[in-house]
């Protein structure tokens, strides 16, 4: 392997500590804990919710779980839109209840 006149040698103990951070990755991946959730209250008085989220893109399957018997309620009329980059809308009922809470999922 060439080096260019710039760059820094990497030495073992770097090479090491990069695997050992790696493993450490993949173990919590195969534990289930990803970084891919969140939380949304949906938006009193409003038809529609924004979801904002740097992780959300245009193939991105989102997944709610309501947190509150509101929440649960809120289903059936609950539907998402088409996911752009950052952001998808939540179409809902619309009235007053400030708690219709939801875990979210982002999935690609």
């Amino acid at each position: 392997m060439s080096l260019s006149t710039n760059a820094v040698p990497r030495t073992w103990h770097d090479i090491k500590d990069h695997a050992a951070r790696l493993a450490d990755a993949i173990n919590n991946i195969l534990r289930g804990k990803l970084n891919n959730t969140g939380t949304i209250t949906l938006t009193i008085s409003s038809a529609t919710s924004t979801l904002t989220d740097v992780r959300i893109g245009t193939n991105s399957v989102i997944l709610l779980q309501p947190t509150t018997a509101n929440a649960a309620g809120e289903l059936a009329t609950l539907y998402l839109g088409t996911p752009g980059d950052g952001s998808v809308t939540i179409n809902h009922a619309n009235n007053a209840q400030a708690d219709r809470t939801f875990l979210y999922v982002i999935i690609g």
